[in-house]
């Protein structure tokens, strides 16, 4: 049995508590208790926190204990008492940075892929908002795999009937996925094949749906003739882009989110019979292609996959699994446990899992996705953000503009604060730099990379998981003091450029025109016009070896500082 925690600690700050705890070998995450329940916020789907440190916003004096999950939740330490401090003005971080050591390459864990729900979206001539849904879904696919350096893309449905490929007694129709897939190819990408949802016509009951567009989520009637579906649509498909390209950049995942019922409407059992004879037809057009799930909601059913693959000998080359509102989990100990070696892909990850949420729309969200971005950073082979792209429509089309869609770009790619944190993350470099953040810290992370051309750059964000404060909370906000020592000499332009509610914030300047729903005429120009990255101070010129600068970072916030010789 998992043992209980020990050390923990509890460090009261300006409108926080923060808690650390000595590390639980087998430990995949650690779950945090306020006064007897979870103290990550309800909403998330995942209340367990990956490392071994945790800070609480937004509430009173509590009794603080934890538990360590290996997946198996064990006993909870005795708790701890402690209360935040009150906000004052001297709450103050020092960010140190040194330009001379290099900890390793900078991971890119959102560049491996992002979600786009189903792609037969892409064909479509309707509009939404009067902006016309296939191109701008194909735009917003384009601008993530230029600014972000995204490489792939997954999706829903790929076996929906508004694709057409299988009709009882007919022979298999694969033009209007080749009609899909050549979009996403020409763009640059490659697919993540998500495998699903069922043919009607191959369905045990396709009474069973999902969505809007009653996507099938039943198990198939015939289990030998799904796997002869996906064995002829990886053979036409090793046909059509090439058999080299489909081993070293595709990749096909088994149904999404089986664990749930709204998503998989037969058993565990039958899922890892799917999972079997998917997996078999796909490694029947070639032994290298890869093959992995179970693609499950918020960590289920992934040490069972991992034990039921033990047993049945089904290929498995990586594991995948969801979460939102939180960092992923490290299930390293899980798949080392099993003696397997294959990566950990999170292929869909996000502020919140719940529809018409507002706050993936503003600063909040840009603060979140560093924080995950930088929490799976090493450990995690990708970490997909669900969506690129508020052209969507699981619950119903977007009904306004800003409406808590899960895209990072708008309805007309306007881009939100979340697209830009990671570009300003994609544009930091290759050879990541060492960075300690000292203080009163709460929410303050920092991180720093170096260019080959001697560029430096440090992203420092202020957040916390308590989305009750995603519009702000002052006694969160921080004075920092940046230290970059180890510069080559001679003169660097330095730029400092801010996300924020007055900053980088393309909702602010659409309410600030007057709001509504959707814009209008030259409103859709004023929009792009304020969908830039905003300077927080002119640039200026500093010279080396060092520098120390001091600013404010509200909470949400994000800075970004380079500089350039």
């Amino acid at each position: 049995m998992t043992e209980a925690p020990t050390g923990l600690r509890a460090l009261p700050g300006a409108g926080h508590v923060t808690l650390t705890w000595d590390p639980v070998p087998g430990a995949i995450g650690y779950l945090v208790y306020r006064d007897g329940v979870p103290a990550v916020p309800s909403e998330v789907d995942v209340p367990a926190v990956p490392a071994c440190r945790f800070v609480d916003t937004g509430h009173g004096p509590a009794a603080y204990t934890v538990a360590a999950v290996s997946p198996a939740q064990g006993p909870f330490c005795a708790p701890v008492e402690a209360a935040p401090l009150p906000a004052g003005d001297g709450a103050a971080v020092t960010v140190r940075v040194d330009a001379r050591r290099v900890t390793r390459e900078l991971p890119r864990p959102w560049a491996a892929m992002v979600g786009s729900e189903h792609l037969s979206h892409l064909l479509s001539t309707d509009e939404t908002g009067g902006r016309p849904i296939g191109e701008e879904l194909a735009a917003a696919l384009r601008l993530v795999h230029e600014q972000l350096g995204v490489a792939a893309v997954r999706a829903h449905a790929i076996l929906g009937d508004d694709l057409g490929a299988y009709r009882q007694g007919e022979p298999y129709d694969f033009s209007r996925v080749d009609a899909v897939y050549d979009r996403v190819v020409a763009l640059g990408l490659r697919p993540v094949v998500e495998l699903g949802f069922m043919p009607r016509d191959l369905a045990a009951d396709p009474s069973k749906t999902v969505f809007q567009y009653e996507a099938v989520i039943s198990p198939p009637k015939d289990f030998e003739a799904w796997g002869d579906l996906v064995r002829a649509l990886v053979e036409h498909l090793a046909g059509r882009y090439g058999l080299r390209d489909l081993v070293d950049r595709w990749a096909f995942e088994v149904w999404n989110e089986p664990n749930l019922d709204v998503f998989w409407s037969g058993t565990r059992e039958e899922y890892f019979l799917l999972y079997d004879v998917t997996a078999a037809a796909v490694r029947a057009v070639h032994p290298d292609l890869r093959v992995g799930g179970p693609a499950s909601a918020a960590n289920g059913w992934v040490a069972e996959l991992l034990a039921h693959v033990a047993e049945s000998g089904a290929a498995l080359d990586f594991v995948s699994t969801h979460t939102y509102g939180n960092a992923p989990l490290d299930w390293r100990p899980v798949l080392e446990a099993y003696g397997r070696d294959v990566p950990i892909w999170w292929t869909e990850w996000g502020p919140t899992p719940t529809h018409f949420h507002g706050i993936g729309d503003g600063p909040f969200g840009a603060a979140f996705v560093l924080h995950g971005m930088k929490s799976a950073a090493g450990r995690v082979a990708a970490l997909s953000h669900w969506v690129a792209s508020d052209h969507f429509e699981e619950l119903g089309r977007p009904p306004r503009l800003f409406h808590g869609g899960f895209g990072l770009l708008t309805v007309g790619n306007l881009r939100k604060p979340r697209f830009h944190a990671l570009a300003l993350a994609d544009r930091l470099g290759d050879a990541e730099l060492a960075a300690e953040v000292d203080g009163d810290v709460a929410g303050v992370e920092a991180w720093a990379a170096r260019h080959p051309d001697g560029r430096v750059g440090v992203l420092v964000w202020n957040g916390t998981l308590n989305s009750a404060q995603s519009t702000g909370a002052p006694e969160l906000a921080r004075t920092v003091t940046l230290a970059v020592e180890g510069l080559e000499g001679g003169a660097y332009r330095l730029t400092h450029h801010r996300i924020d509610a007055r900053h980088t914030n393309v909702e602010a300047a659409w309410q600030a025109m007057g709001g509504g729903d959707w814009p209008a005429g030259e409103q859709w120009e004023a929009l792009r016009r304020a969908d830039g990255l905003d300077e927080l101070a002119p640039p200026a010129t500093v010279t080396g070896p060092s520098l120390s600068l001091a600013f404010d970072l509200p909470m949400p916030g994000v800075s970004f500082l380079e500089l350039t010789p």
